[in-house]
């Protein structure tokens, strides 16, 4: 990854933001706090950032998940707890801070791969989303059993059309019940996602003969970062990318960067501006003496407002086209 990163560095975001009047980025109020509960997973895919795995080790312990929640629960501007990973719901306080989240009257997003159902001891998790109304954002990169296996192993998508029905059993995605599921397209190499709402009625028709409803179709552009930054560096197509999403980029999307409303917090309590910073380990460093903050040291979420984002290169896969973030595309009419 080293000499990925070592080429990275032609594109200067930073210079980029200043050229359109738009830099430096700075935090707002925070509305959403999204927590990496750990690298545990029961897949391993092709352009997962977080480079997660079954084999992985790193997993956040009890003592920092209930100091997220405390600083969450004070934190009157935080509306979302978002809980990511790896697989969320294998780490052993993903229940407890849905419950505490839920009991607190907020919003509740789990990033859900879908498989994660069938793996033991997770028989009852669709009944445990359901009765605590949990947003689901779950992925599915396509709607075609070829183009999600290549991505995320042979056998995923007919696991996850079995995980998508389950869900739709309870309600999920269903008009009226108020349980919502969205799902996450990416693309399958180094190219932008096409217009949403376009891909959106696709999904729908092509879902919709198997019986499976959801929400929101949710677009994301692949960051250069990790296993996919890696994939490039090897198909001699890093350059290219990187050429791609510099020359698309869109200045109208900057004001919508999820990174200028989020903190993010790692499985160790690192607190970063996005969970690619914290894949890149660009810890946000609002400090007096300069030093990366962790949730275990820090008075208030809300005390981060004002602090400075770190950008880099791969911050041009948020600001492409029509922009990307986890709520999916930021321009809508783009």
């Amino acid at each position: 990854m080293q000499q990925s990163l070592a080429t990275l560095k032609r594109w200067r975001f930073d210079k980029c933001l200043v050229a359109q009047g738009l830099g430096p980025l700075v935090h707002r109020a925070i509305d959403t706090v999204q927590v990496n509960v750990g690298k545990v997973c029961n897949q391993a895919c092709l352009h997962c950032h977080v480079e997660a795995g079954p084999k992985r080790t790193e997993n956040m312990r009890e003592e920092v998940a209930t100091r997220v929640l405390q600083l969450f629960e004070a934190c009157d501007s935080a509306s979302v707890l978002d809980i990511t990973g790896g697989a969320p719901e294998l780490n052993a306080n993903f229940r407890s801070m849905v419950s505490r989240a839920r009991a607190l009257g907020r919003e509740v997003v789990d990033r859900c791969n879908l498989t994660v159902l069938f793996e033991p001891g997770m028989q009852d998790l669709p009944a445990f989303l359901a009765e605590h109304s949990v947003r689901i954002v779950a992925s599915l990169p396509c709607y075609s059993e070829g183009n999600v296996d290549s991505q995320r192993g042979k056998g995923v998508f007919d696991k996850s059309i079995a995980a998508l029905r389950i869900l739709g059993g309870f309600g999920y995605g269903q008009p009226g019940s108020g349980l919502e599921l969205d799902l996450v397209y990416n693309p399958g190499g180094a190219f932008l996602p096409p217009a949403q709402a376009t891909l959106e009625a696709q999904y729908r028709d092509e879902l919709g003969a198997m019986g499976i409803a959801f929400s929101s179709l949710l677009t994301l552009s692949n960051l250069p970062v990790n296993r996919f930054a890696d994939s490039l560096q090897r198909e001699g197509e890093l350059e290219g990318y990187m050429d791609l999403l510099s020359e698309n980029f869109n200045p109208t999307t900057v004001d919508g960067l999820m990174c200028t409303s989020q903190v993010n917090v790692g499985w160790n309590g690192g607190i970063y501006d996005c969970d690619f910073n914290q894949m890149l380990e660009l810890p946000t460093t609002f400090a007096p003496d300069g030093t990366a903050l962790n949730v275990m040291t820090l008075d208030s979420f809300s005390g981060l407002r004002g602090a400075p984002i770190k950008t880099a290169a791969h911050c041009f896969g948020c600001t492409a086209g029509a922009g990307s973030s986890c709520g999916g595309a930021i321009r809508l009419d783009t």
